[in-house]
């Protein structure tokens, strides 16, 4: 990694919810999405029906336009890389390794991802897409790291649209 590259932001994705909006109502679709089943590691159990996944292939390009460093930041882990880039345009990106106890001491009120990704991103400035991020997300990291830091919350039933992209691209820009 060069110097410029260490100090670029990193994106930090959440597949389920923002990638892929698992509360969309199927009726209601846009017609850029695409469904698709899947059997990624985590889904494993042959008796399983496969994994739904809706997604919209130009995410992967509209992505790789924000001035960001994109790491995967999902229960999927290395399955994103497998299942989810390719079908969106994304290549091979870095993968946030989870910790077993899953930051068990982290508050109640807390994504359980916030506590690791503070540690992966070690003082770098870093967005965050998640369903699952509140505000106190954004109070507990400010409290940990001076580090500029932007936990944006995108509904489970709509997705990445072209506003959480136009707030990404404005805040990544300003930094």
């Amino acid at each position: 990694m060069t110097a410029s590259e260490a100090r670029r932001p990193l994106l930090f994705l959440d597949v389920d919810g923002p990638l892929n909006p698992f509360a969309i109502r199927l009726d209601s679709l846009p017609a850029e999405y695409q469904i698709h089943e899947m059997r990624p590691d985590l889904w494993a159990d042959p008796e399983l029906q496969p994994l739904r996944v809706v997604l919209n292939p130009e995410h992967g390009e509209q992505l790789l336009a924000l001035p960001a460093e994109l790491v995967w930041a999902t229960s999927w882990e290395d399955d994103a890389n497998a299942w989810i880039g390719p079908r969106i345009g994304l290549p091979a990106l870095p993968v946030v390794g989870w910790p077993e106890d899953l930051n068990a001491d982290a508050p109640a009120d807390l994504c359980w991802k916030t506590p690791t990704l503070l540690e992966y991103a070690a003082g770098r400035p870093f967005a965050f897409i998640d369903d699952d991020i509140t505000y106190a997300d954004q109070l507990y990291a400010d409290a940990r790291s001076e580090a500029p830091m932007l936990f944006h919350f995108v509904h489970p039933a709509k997705g990445l649209t072209a506003a959480d992209f136009e707030i990404l691209a404005g805040w990544l820009g300003a930094l």
